[in-house]
């Protein structure tokens, strides 16, 4: 079940993102670092969020459509990213991004209407 063309690339999307996400906003926690620094672990953090979602579309696009991948992409970029912000930057979601967010799930729920 886990492992079907229908689970698995979901799953692997989840994981990529959550590296995808601290590669490009955990170093806002320390911005004393030198930029550049930031940059080359961005980096290295980046190379492994590659490996999930490269071989995640590859594998989804067995039952799924690259339109549908996107979309799966970009609903759970903004769900990790949620999440990520409220934990790891202490962040708080206001009203206005429940909504946005929201309304964008919203309208990737047509992408999979038949």
């Amino acid at each position: 079940m886990l492992l079907s063309p229908k689970v698995l690339p979901i799953l692997m999307l989840i994981a990529s993102n959550v590296f995808m996400t601290f590669a490009w906003y955990g170093h806002l926690k320390h911005t004393s670092a030198p930029l550049w620094a930031a940059v080359i672990v961005s980096w290295f953090i980046a190379f492994f969020e590659y490996w999930l979602a490269v071989p995640a579309n590859r594998i989804g696009s067995q039952v799924y459509s690259a339109a549908e991948l996107k979309t799966m992409q970009e609903v759970i970029t903004l769900t990790v990213f949620a999440v990520f912000s409220v934990l790891y930057l202490k962040e708080s979601l206001t009203l206005n991004h429940v909504i946005g967010f929201a309304m964008i799930a919203g309208g990737a729920a047509f992408i999979f209407k038949g």
